[in-house]
């Protein structure tokens, strides 16, 4: 079955096309069928899911220059040569121009589905290895972005590989500091769009009178002051991605003129009438409940749901303390090295303090404290008999994976004890799969006769 690719097949000649075509479908093989090469060129595309199939001799272009053109775009994407009799030689230059393979007139139509099946079953293969070298790609490179083993996390890791090099816009909800614009700035980063503008924008860093301006832009006399042309963000961004950051603070007004965007992907500048088409991807970032705002009349609701095509939750430091430790060390570990000090050793006390703080500031607020620990100035809230020290904690003391190990099984067995022994409801709250947190009441011994059994 190869219904999701599909034969370029380029033929001048009615009656052999329609033979093509047919004995094609016939073996449930979709195809497009095209009489130039000049037809075909604007459909063929790097990467693109399918296989060429061009006579010789056509008006205008022939075969070899359309080998040519295919092999410059994607030196992968097979080319079938339709050769004519006594074309030998020509088929020899094809094979060595990097045609895949050719077929001398006349053929059958076994003989074509056979080879063209060959060709497709080739493509796919490529395409599949493409497809997994990049997610390998993408996901280690996301590790160092965002970094922890929290369930939560590793979910957020795993949408942006699905869906970073579509062109959906995206909305992504968290807390301040939770990482919103390390997402938008991933998405960009491993799409296709990478190599063009990633243009962010704070929707409530300016006034409502300047935010139309800056993300519109305007033309000379459009109002007062505006005595040039001034080129928006969203203009500016074409061909990339525009980041709108703290959605929830942008104007009605604006958000009316966004939508049409979003609809219709043309802005006009303020004081013109031209319409300006614009291919931009559009990531926008909210700490706030816009559907709640909306049925307050704070927000628009058609807004909420044209952004929310793909919605990404990003948990809170709190709810992944699991994740603190790694997160310190990687934090610890870019300050030492850019401040050229040395990474400092925490007791394990100031380690648990560290990770019962609620952290109203999230990650943002823990790169700070990683920031302070490594210059040797740690926030007031530190205990100072937990300050760190370049020694080892005193003897007897519990290392760093034992104290990670305490603060969990303390986590589970309170929450066991709320939710009354009930697993599936304590998986819940934890926002564990059941399995898990199953594996990790056996192994903290919280069963039957541990807190919460029953």
């Amino acid at each position: 079955m190869n219904r999701n690719l599909t034969v370029f097949l380029v033929e001048d000649d009615t009656d052999l096309q329609l033979g093509c075509v047919q004995a094609l479908q016939l073996a449930d093989i979709a195809v497009r069928a095209f009489d130039s090469v000049e037809a075909v060129l604007s459909h063929l595309s790097p990467g693109m899911a399918g296989v060429v199939v061009t006579d010789m001799r056509l008006p205008g272009a022939d075969g070899l220059s359309l080998i040519a053109e295919a092999h410059d775009l994607d030196p992968d994407l097979p080319v079938i040569m339709i050769t004519g009799h006594g074309d030998v030689n020509l088929a020899v230059q094809a094979m060595r121009s990097g045609a895949y393979d050719f077929i001398p007139k006349p053929f059958s139509p076994e003989q074509l589905v056979e080879v063209v099946q060959r060709a497709l079953d080739k493509r796919r293969l490529t395409l599949e290895v493409a497809n997994l070298r990049r997610a390998l790609t993408l996901s280690e490179g996301l590790e160092g972005k965002l970094v922890g083993h929290a369930p939560a996390i590793a979910r957020v890791r795993q949408l942006i590989t699905e869906i970073a090099d579509s062109p959906v816009d995206v909305l992504i909800r968290g807390e301040t500091g939770t990482g919103k614009e390390v997402v938008a700035r991933a998405l960009h980063d491993h799409s296709r769009r990478r190599d063009a503008p990633y243009v962010a924008l704070n929707c409530g860093g300016l006034p409502d009178s300047l935010l139309d301006s800056e993300l519109f832009g305007h033309e000379p006399g459009a109002f007062t002051g505006a005595q040039k042309r001034r080129i928006g963000r969203i203009e500016h961004a074409n061909g990339g991605t525009l980041f709108l950051d703290e959605l929830e603070s942008m104007p009605l007004g604006v958000q009316v003129k966004l939508l049409r965007v979003l609809q219709e992907r043309c802005i006009e500048r303020l004081g013109s009438n031209q319409s300006i088409p614009v291919d931009v991807r559009v990531v926008a970032a909210t700490k706030d409940d816009l559907l709640a705002r909306a049925q307050q009349g704070s927000f628009r609701a058609d807004l909420v749901y044209r952004l929310n095509v793909v919605n990404i939750e990003l948990p809170a430091l709190r709810e992944r303390r699991e994740d603190i430790p790694m997160l310190l060390e990687h934090f610890m570990l870019l300050a030492a090295s850019r401040y050229g000090r040395p990474e400092p050793r925490l007791p394990a006390a100031q380690l648990r303090q560290l990770m019962a703080r609620d952290w109203p500031g999230n990650v943002r607020e823990l790169r700070n404290v990683a920031d302070a620990l490594v210059l040797g100035v740690g926030p007031q809230w530190v205990s100072p008999h937990a300050a760190p020290s370049g020694e080892p904690g005193a003897d007897g003391e519990p290392g760093l994976a034992e104290t990670v190990d305490q603060f969990e099984r303390s986590l589970i067995a309170d929450a066991l004890e709320r939710h009354s022994g009930n697993v599936g409801q304590t998986a819940k709250a934890l926002r564990l799969p059941k399995t898990t947190l199953v594996d990790k009441i056996r192994k903290h011994g919280l069963g039957k006769g541990g807190p919460g059994a029953g």
